[in-house]
This record gives structure tokens, sequence and C-alpha cells, in this order.
């Protein structure tokens, strides 16, 4: 009888073989073994399903039609039956002790939900330096999250528990989906980070997510907004209040100087009313 897996890694793929071979290849090369390794094809039309089929017992593979990736990837744990997710996008790699160094951090900390690993980012093939606003921060990450996503999926290992307790990715954004995850996680949990590069995240293709969809920040203000609705009080109210009105302010010139009204009323409704009411308790 096979051993119920400890760790349950889950890639979400549409339209990406053969770069989706290369992520499953450094799946299987892990150092640690007692991971079990889901894929969800989302949609592919490039024969994805077929290649999958060839690995056998290797790996399990899930298909839905075309619902994004945020679906694909809450569709892969529902099927996972690990105690930990590991999360890898079709077009990054993992290095060979990426999951065993995180089992053992994870395992040594019994308090701790949710780490990740530094990465080492490639554009168009060559290696990159990330800039300094993109350095990761570890523990209590929330405020220096609210500007921009401070965490790679590809780059976490967390709890089913956490995961399920605060929802999972919301399906309805097409991108910045897992902005709204890590805030959801970081506001009353520490997000602690491991400084050994463990990732190698590919960047710079035509098909890369946060390239094929323009206003990243339309996406942000949204999960911001929920944030705000979601009963935030004290200082924690007040940071995603000031960023939330300093990236619609943004967002609205932009509007304004391409000569598109309506499109900016509608980013200064998002404010509407909860803009003014900032917490006087810390």
């Amino acid at each position: 009888m096979k051993m119920q897996p400890l760790v349950s890694v889950v890639i979400p793929t549409h339209n990406r073989w053969p770069m989706l071979c290369d992520a499953i290849q450094s799946v299987l090369g892990q150092s640690y073994k007692g991971f079990e390794l889901i894929v969800v094809d989302d949609g592919s039309q490039d024969g994805t399903a077929d290649h999958l089929r060839r690995y056998g017992t290797h790996l399990r593979f899930f298909s839905q039609r075309r619902r994004g990736v945020a679906a694909a990837r809450n569709l892969g744990v529902r099927c996972a039956r690990g105690r930990y997710l590991a999360f890898l996008d079709s077009d990054d790699l993992w290095q060979p002790k990426k999951l065993e160094v995180q089992v053992a951090f994870m395992e040594e900390r019994p308090e701790a939900q949710i780490c990740q690993t530094e990465e080492i980012w490639i554009r168009h093939g060559r290696r990159v330096n990330p800039k300094r606003r993109h350095r990761k921060p570890s523990g209590d990450i929330f405020r220096a999250s609210l500007d921009l996503c401070l965490v790679s999926p590809s780059a976490v290992m967390m709890t089913r528990e956490l995961f399920e307790r605060v929802g999972g990715f919301d399906e309805t954004f097409i991108v910045c989906e897992d902005y709204d995850l890590w805030l959801r996680v970081s506001v009353d949990t520490p997000v602690y980070l491991i400084p050994e590069p463990l990732v190698l995240k590919r960047g710079g293709h035509k098909d890369q997510l946060s390239r094929s969809t323009w206003g990243l920040d339309r996406f942000r203000v949204r999960a911001l907004r929920k944030m705000v609705d979601g009963g935030l009080c004290g200082e924690k109210r007040n940071w995603t209040l000031e960023t939330l009105a300093n990236k619609v302010a943004i967002l609205t010139q932009g509007a304004r100087k391409r000569g598109r009204e309506r499109e900016a009323l509608g980013y200064e409704s998002i404010l509407d009313p909860p803009s003014s009411i900032f917490d006087p308790r810390p």
C-alpha cells in the first residue's frame, strides 16, 4: 500500500508544453521523495494531456475547461492528500533540494504555517537581479505586501489547513490572484523566508500571465477593497486604505489622461464609502 504523501505539489498549466516538461522534471528530481505531484491542465490545446499521460503513476493529472490559474490551483488542492501544499508555476523550476529544505523548516517549527524561499530570476534566458522593492521580508509581511506581491507561488510551502482557512485562491481574479491570497494569509499569519534561492523564476516569454494583462493595479485595488470590507481594524485598516487610495489615484489619473472619464469615475467609486473612515485604534 502506497504511503500517504506529506507534501502535495500542484502545477497549473495552460498551453505551456514543453516548458511544463522542464517544471515536472524539476519536481521528479527532488531529493525529498515524500510528495505527490498533481498537474491541472486548464483547457490546453497544445497536446498537453497526451504528453502528461506518458508519465503514468509519476503524477496525477486532472483537466478542466479554461477557467484560469486560480481555479486550476484550487482544483489541485481539492484533489490533494498532503498536509503541506507546494505550488509550482509551469514556467518555473525548482532546485533539487527545494522540498527537502522546506519540509525540514516546517517540521522543525510547529508554529510555522507558511514559508517561502528566495529565487533566482531568469529573463529571456539570462539571470537578472530583482529590484530593491522586490526584496522579500520575513515574518509579519502584511504592510510590505500591500503595495506589490512579495510572495511567489512557486516558492511557497504552506499547510493545507491555512489554505482552507483563508478560502484558497479567488477564482474571479484572472491575474493578481496570488497577491489577493497572500494578503488574506499575511494579515494574521507570519510568512517566513528561507534565504536560500531554491526556485528558478523564468520570465520574459510572450505568454507570461503578468504580461498578458495590462494594468495589474486594477486587480490589486479589488483585493485591497476586499480586505477593507472584510473587517480590518486599527492600523492594518489604515495602511490598507492608504495604499488603496494611492493606487486608485494613479489609475484615475491615467484614465483621465487617456480621455476615459467614465473609467476614471469607476475607479473613484472603489473608494466610496470607506476611504475616509480611518480607524483611530492602534
